[in-house]
């Protein structure tokens, strides 16, 4: 984590999808930057509560709670916890997703739903139910971690890309709907990130045609470090905006 001042000190974050890789990255350099942090997993208690407990080790603040940004109605007992908890909601970031590569002529329409509810319809769910604490804030953000691929597109990832689009479309759209409750809404589009991955998942097939002018590829450090900015003080001018994390193999 990089080490700044603590310039969200007293701001409550969620981050979903953050038990492993980049969210676990964000949820981590939220609570670095001074936030308290709500880790949100689906289904792996035992993921979201080691980030919880590595930020307390840090001596920061933090709870695990388990939700489908799917499922609405279990967004709003997350939504509810954290306030319950925290007494606040400032910061909301939208990185629960799903990446299953299936070639267009063999997916199936519940293949394309799967992937539409996580990462479109949980953004909407999740900012939907969190709206009146973002408003009460003053200075709420939500941050929506979208895609290379949206901007590309990518083979055998219609769903995955549809999807990540439409994050950019929710993006633009939520800029002018949420600017008069001084909330700013962007989205951050991760390219050619080294995570971990579940055993026999292979490496996307655009990361191999994409290359970054950096010369290496980034980590999930990198990614988090750029959603800090966009929450934080600094970027209370910034919204609307898709910024590109991808170490120049995509110049948007």
């Amino acid at each position: 984590m990089i080490e700044h001042h603590q310039e969200l000190a007293g701001k409550v974050a969620i981050v979903t999808g953050a038990g492993r890789n980049i969210g676990r990255a964000i949820a981590l350099e939220l609570a670095a930057a001074g936030a308290a942090v709500i880790v949100n997993a689906r289904s792996n208690h035992e993921e979201a509560q080691a980030v919880a407990r590595e930020i307390i080790a840090q001596g920061g603040r933090a709870l695990a709670f388990l939700a489908d940004v799917a499922d609405a109605r279990a967004v709003d007992r997350m939504i509810a916890a954290a306030s319950q908890h925290f007494g606040r909601i400032d910061i909301l970031v939208n990185n629960a997703a799903l990446r299953v590569e299936i070639p267009f002529q063999d997916m199936t329409p519940r293949d394309w739903r799967d992937v539409l509810d996580v990462v479109l319809d949980g953004a909407f769910n999740c900012i939907k139910a969190a709206l009146p604490q973002l408003r009460a804030s003053g200075v709420g953000a939500v941050v929506n971690i979208g895609g290379l691929s949206a901007h590309t597109g990518a083979l055998n990832r219609a769903h995955v890309v549809t999807a990540k689009a439409g994050l950019v479309g929710l993006t633009r759209a939520l800029a002018y709907d949420l600017a008069a409750d001084n909330i700013t809404v962007n989205c951050v589009a991760p390219g050619l990130i080294e995570t971990h991955r579940k055993p026999g998942l292979a490496e996307p097939s655009h990361h191999r045609i994409h290359q970054p002018l950096r010369g290496r590829r980034g980590t999930p450090d990198d990614v988090a470090s750029t959603v800090r900015f966009l929450c934080g003080p600094g970027a209370r001018y910034v919204s609307g905006q898709t910024v590109h994390v991808n170490g120049g193999a995509f110049l948007g």
